[in-house]
């Protein structure tokens, strides 16, 4: 028997973005913390926040098809020192 998870997080608006942004100076950076499973912070990824940009979201080729822009927040590994395999 598998045990499942109902996950259903609330995804933020501008709106709320806005607020939450109200008192940090312009020049402070955003970092992001990625879920290691749904809802799981305990041992999160920690990324840079480096662009927004609209995202064209495509629903399928069906009667009712159609096309929705989503804003998506960009994260990239934090500055310093990675090891790379060259190959």
């Amino acid at each position: 028997m598998t045990d499942t998870y109902d996950h259903t997080p609330q995804v933020w608006t501008a709106g709320r973005l806005r607020e939450a942004l109200a008192g940090l100076s312009d020049e402070t950076p955003i970092h992001i913390a990625v879920a290691d499973g749904p809802g799981d912070f305990e041992g999160y990824s920690e990324y840079a926040l480096v662009d927004l940009e609209p995202v064209e979201k495509d629903f399928g080729e069906d009667a009712e098809a159609r096309t929705e822009v989503e804003y998506t927040l960009f994260a990239d590994y934090k500055a310093g020192q990675y090891h790379v395999d060259l190959v």
